[in-house]
């Protein structure tokens, strides 16, 4: 397998160049690098014999149905969109890899069908909503969805049509009904496996998540007349809320919070500002907790804004629960551990994946390989080629007890 996770290194470093930013990575939903990376994936899909769809949602499918497979078939999936400034590997490794094992299944005869889908979006970043490429796939997309506008103005609608695709025909793009189960390599963004000396774990579950916007809304002056005491400044209150989400996310065992993303209007040095909108990504393991912990941030959130004389608005954006992955699948990865001496670890998921949106409507199981010096959604992401070549060994094992 040495050579195929070389294949994949490499591979996942191309489509790297494919970026919205020269000299960095920046590749969002269905912008003109889509096509590139698209390009890419289908010929090389077409090099394995495999059959070749892009879906309404710009996700690209690639089947391979060897001669005498049995109806089912397994999904090997995971995203090909990405952060702003990102690294080469989040996503897209589990795209590449699923490409060599369809290679490396056909050189065995293996008797079941693979579909490799490079989903579109996973990310969020360019419409604030993730997984709409996985939502299609599990007909859980809301067609409401596609009256979202990017910071550029144009609806998710407009964006679909641009890139030469109908939105009228996102029903077509639901999961086979003879799909058995989704496989997600996926690097694992976080220490853990780098701290225990691991090369990979299967997944038990990925915690739940809620994703919000906020709007503090004061008053913008000028900022050498207005006395402090006159002030309705929505950056300051923005700021001691952001402060506030930290110190209670310290004291809450588990709970993980982020305010990453604040716009200040008219963000003028010499202005108090009269308008703050920021995030709030927040993720925990149990469902009622979390939802206990965000009663309490909008809590805090209002008496700041009432203290400060500053209107509030909150607007959920995604709510979604917990999610295990199957625990048979789950087995398997771990057996295939076993198998091949390797340290049969298991863990949760602290970030969201796609499969947690497709376990909703298939048996689902993810794989993750160590991320040196735990770190992800940066340039300095990075991969070694033993975990790599560990993740497909665990993986061509796991084909093998399907």
């Amino acid at each position: 397998m040495r050579g195929r996770a070389q294949n994949a290194i490499a591979e996942c470093l191309r489509l790297a160049e494919y970026t919205e930013e020269p000299g960095r990575i920046t590749r969002r939903f269905l912008t003109e690098p889509m096509h590139a990376v698209h390009d890419r994936l289908r010929k090389r899909m077409t090099e394995l014999g495999m059959s070749v769809t892009v879906d309404a949602v710009g996700n690209m499918r690639g089947l391979w149905e060897p001669e005498g497979a049995s109806r089912k078939r397994l999904i090997i999936a995971s995203h090909v969109d990405t952060v702003p400034h990102a690294g080469a590997y989040d996503g897209v490794l589990g795209v590449c890899l699923g490409l060599e094992l369809v290679q490396n299944a056909k050189e065995r005869k293996h008797p079941l069908a693979i579909e490799v889908i490079a989903f579109s979006e996973e990310e969020g970043v360019r419409f604030g909503v993730p997984f709409i490429g996985s939502r299609a796939v599990a007909s859980r997309f809301d067609p409401a969805l596609l009256a979202l506008k990017d910071a550029d103005g144009i609806t998710l609608e407009s964006a679909i049509r641009n890139y030469g695709l109908d939105p009228a025909r996102i029903a077509d793009a639901a999961l086979d009904q003879n799909t058995a189960a989704m496989l997600e390599i996926h690097i694992e963004q976080g220490p853990v496996l780098e701290a225990e000396g691991l090369s990979v774990a299967a997944v038990t579950d990925i915690v739940g998540q809620t994703r919000m916007s906020l709007r503090f809304a004061g008053h913008a002056n000028h900022a050498g007349t207005t006395p402090m005491h006159l002030r309705h400044d929505a950056l300051a209150g923005a700021a001691e809320w952001i402060a506030a989400v930290e110190r209670i996310a310290r004291d809450t065992e588990g709970l993980i919070a982020t305010v990453g993303k604040i716009e200040i209007e008219p963000n003028a040095a010499n202005v108090v500002p009269g308008v703050a909108a920021v995030s709030l990504d927040l993720r925990y393991s149990s469902d009622p907790a979390r939802a206990a912990a965000l009663e309490t941030l909008l809590a805090r959130a209002g008496e700041i804004a009432d203290r400060r004389g500053l209107a509030l608005e909150s607007k959920r954006l995604m709510d979604q629960p917990a999610v295990p992955m199957d625990e048979r699948l789950t087995a398997f990865l771990v057996e295939a551990m076993e198998a091949l001496d390797l340290p049969p670890k298991s863990m949760p998921s602290g970030a969201g994946h796609d499969a947690m949106v497709m376990a909703a409507k298939v048996p689902a199981a993810m794989l993750f390989l160590r991320s040196p010096g735990g770190i992800s959604h940066h340039p300095d992401e990075a991969v070694r080629e033993i975990d790599v070549e560990n993740a497909l060994r665990v993986a061509a094992s796991f084909l093998e007890r399907l």
